[in-house]
């Protein structure tokens, strides 16, 4: 028996588990697949309050390393449901189930990619799903944006600040996002609207030299030379297995507060697959904070 089952070994989830430890209780980190999620991926980690440099590998495995430490198991499995059973939450798997006194879902989520030629190869090299993570290192540099929402806009406005330009480039016609910050945008000297293009590829051998796109009207294909691109066209929350247990929004991300509270009792929800505004690595681990100190609260509550 776990005290807290924990499903997902990002930085929400490992924090959690650090905390849950600390505070006595047996804890449980299940990963479908490797530990440390999206931040992995990102060759440098410089907007983490304490630590000026770290890759996102190395600052994943030193979570993994602090919370195993303080005892915290760690199982390699899908997740494929939870039910309740005499009281207690129950963490199927593929392979067994894991009975837990309270859970906690930390399931991140997926970026939506474009599926362009090389963008697999290239991340991490000059594609990046996270314009206030890597923005800083392509100062006075020309990037492009690809999206049209309001992440979108926002992440070329960040961008604008640093970059020498950036090259906002969606599918359509106008935008999706807030009219007031394209507005602004287009009062920049440095941010240039590219509309009715899509990405057919990304160039480079070893970093990103530059873009192919696809001008939707005429069939045409033209080069944009860029460092960096940035991708911005949604995320994809990973809950299709809890939809019967715990309500979702219409996009399917957990509703719960700041306080982690799911509609669920003893299911708590952490990092980026709830309900916010603000998807960080300080917001996730203060979220795996949260969580794990409701979950303690909840267990000496049944008690």
């Amino acid at each position: 028996m776990y005290d807290i089952g924990i499903v997902g070994g990002g930085t929400a989830g490992m924090t959690a588990a650090i905390y849950g430890q600390r505070a006595g209780k047996r804890t449980v980190i299940i990963e479908g697949g490797n530990f440390g999620g999206q931040i992995t991926s990102s060759p440098k980690v410089e907007n983490y309050p304490g630590i000026a440099s770290v890759s996102g590998s190395e600052f994943s495995m030193n979570l993994l390393d602090q919370a195993m430490k303080l005892g915290a198991e760690t199982v390699v499995e899908k997740v494929t449901g939870i039910h309740a059973e005499d009281g207690i939450l129950v963490i199927e798997t593929t392979d067994k189930a894991y009975p837990c006194r309270s859970v906690i879902l930390a399931t991140g989520v997926t970026h939506r990619h474009l599926g362009a030629a090389d963008e697999e190869r290239l991340t991490g090299s000059g594609v990046s799903y996270c314009a206030t993570c890597d923005g800083a290192f392509f100062r006075g540099r020309d990037v492009a944006v690809i999206g049209g929402g309001s992440t979108a806009l926002q992440d070329a406005e960040f961008l604008s600040n640093y970059c020498r330009k950036v090259y906002l480039v969606h599918r359509r016609d106008e935008f999706r996002g807030e009219d007031s910050i394209v507005k602004r945008l287009a009062a920049k000297e440095n941010v240039e609207f590219v509309l009715s293009a899509v990405v057919k590829e990304i160039l480079g051998e070893n970093v990103v030299e530059g873009l192919i796109l696809t001008n939707k009207k005429t069939g045409e294909d033209f080069r944009l030379d860029v460092a960096g691109v940035f991708i911005a066209v949604g995320q994809i929350p990973r809950n299709e297995s809890f939809a019967d247990v715990v309500k979702l929004d219409e996009n399917g991300f957990i509703l719960a507060a700041e306080d982690c509270v799911t509609s669920a009792p003893g299911i708590f929800a952490a990092g980026d697959c709830r309900t916010k505004e603000v998807r960080q690595l300080t917001t996730a681990a203060a979220d795996g904070a949260v969580a794990a100190l409701a979950a303690c609260k909840y267990i000496s509550d049944q008690r």
